[in-house]
């Protein structure tokens, strides 16, 4: 049997670019010279900021975007040198594609969104129908088989959306933003979905998104900035050996003492943090700061909300104004050139934020205080309630974690194993806020 080791790309880019309006006064350059290969079984996330051209490049994959100059292949075939019948059976067999939108049939019920794909195909109603019951209980969500998209929550509805993606049971998953407009839960569980078909069915899913908290989940990391790949990172490789590696430069190399406690503490940062790069230090480290401590704190809003409130964050994070100034600049409108965010919202966001910061300056300037403050603070937080075992645990797992004698995950493992293990017994979902919360603290400490 073929090993992966042998096996060729399942899809490669090469030298893609997509004009829109070529050779006209509004001409645009969505893509420059991209090339990518990515091979079976990979789970891959094109990472980058809005108008990056992240989208762009999974739309060409689909093939539902046509090159301008490049080529794209799938399979080993040339997606633009495809006949209408190819390309009608390409579609409907080789990819699956999921959306932000979700962009389900309102007057069609659950389980007939699903089958849908199998309609045109002709296949016989008892037997799609077969295939879509088995998704929608697989997904938990067999229950709403009868009911309508409007009926359901936004979680649901993109699980409606994934089951539908493989009811005709494709090699490759394409997810553009599917979780960019959810909740966090709701998120985290489709982002578990989607891991669960990469490593148990073996579908090669390629995922788009801005948020770097999703980047653990891939195999491997695109990075897009202006149309271009700038980089790439590995968490695991899954391609042959004659692949090329990785080149992105390791945190330790900034500094002279690999072993010293700056070292330490931005290779443990740059764990949680993926698109931290050693050069961002110190007065760089701020417009960084203020986009992860947006991110973490605040639910989806429009691009230009969110760009006004990093730039009153770094402002802040500089000291160059206070809480109070804070909260009244995202409190003004965008047309008087404020956050254009309600009053209760922005006192809100400004309470959380300069809890954070407060707390990551205690355990700054004092470690020991610091290490007592943050215990107490998460308790307040997240409404943890301890025994007399588990709360000595949870006290040294902090102190370890402050310290930079552990990482992020293994301090998410002690936090979710039970007490009979050694652990502090929390819940999953509770115990990876918390991490989040460490995580984002002894970012905005460091310098």
């Amino acid at each position: 049997m073929e090993t992966l080791q042998n096996t060729e790309p399942i899809i490669r880019v090469d030298k893609l670019r997509i004009v829109y309006n070529q050779g006209k006064s509004n001409e645009m350059r969505a893509l420059e010279e991209t090339s990518v290969e990515i091979y079976p079984h990979e789970y891959v996330i094109i990472f980058g900021p809005s108008g990056c051209g992240k989208s762009t490049l999974l739309y060409s994959i689909s093939g539902l975007q046509s090159a301008t100059y490049g080529s794209v292949y799938v399979g080993g075939k040339e997606l633009g040198k495809m006949t209408q019948a190819e390309q009608v059976y390409f579609h409907q067999s080789s990819i699956g594609m999921v959306f932000q939108a979700f962009y389900l049939i309102s007057s069609l019920t659950i389980l007939d969104n699903v089958v849908l794909p199998k309609v045109f195909r002709g296949e016989d109603p008892k037997t799609r129908k077969e295939v879509g019951q088995t998704l929608l209980r697989r997904f938990g969500i067999a229950a709403q088989g009868n009911k309508f998209p409007n009926e359901l929550s936004g979680g649901q509805k993109q699980r409606v959306a994934i089951a539908r993606s493989l009811v005709n049971d494709p090699e490759i998953i394409l997810a553009d933003e599917p979780v960019g407009n959810l909740d966090s839960e709701s998120a985290e569980n489709v982002l578990a979905i989607l891991k669960d078909l990469n490593e148990v069915d073996k579908k090669t899913i390629i995922m788009v998104t801005h948020n770097p908290e999703h980047l653990a989940y891939a195999d491997r990391v695109i990075f897009m900035k202006d149309g271009r790949v700038v980089k790439e990172e590995i968490n695991r490789d899954k391609r042959p050996s004659t692949a090329a590696a990785s080149k992105t430069t390791k945190p330790e190399e900034k500094f002279a003492d690999k072993n010293s406690p700056e070292a330490l503490e931005l290779q443990m940062l740059m764990e949680s943090f993926k698109n931290l790069l050693p050069k961002q230090v110190d007065i760089l480290l701020i417009p960084f700061k203020a986009k992860q401590l947006l991110a973490h704190i605040i639910s989806e809003m429009n691009d230009e909300q969110i760009s006004m409130a990093e730039a009153f964050l770094k402002e802040r994070l500089f000291n160059n104004i206070d809480a109070k100034k804070l909260a009244q600049s995202l409190d003004t409108s965008l047309e008087e050139g404020g956050g254009g965010w309600n009053s209760l919202r922005a006192q809100s966001f400004t309470k959380r934020a300069e809890a954070i910061i407060e707390q990551a300056r205690i355990t700054k300037e004092s470690p020991q205080k610091g290490l007592r403050t943050l215990a107490e603070y998460l308790v307040e937080n997240f409404h943890i309630k301890f025994t007399q075992e588990s709360w000595p645990r949870f006290v040294e797992l902090l102190k370890l974690r402050i310290e930079n004698k552990m990482g992020q995950l293994e301090l998410l493992r002690n936090l979710d194993a039970p007490v009979k293990k050694g652990g502090v017994g929390l819940n999953r979902i509770t115990a990876e806020k918390i991490v989040r919360e460490i995580e984002i603290i002894m970012l905005l400490k460091y310098s």
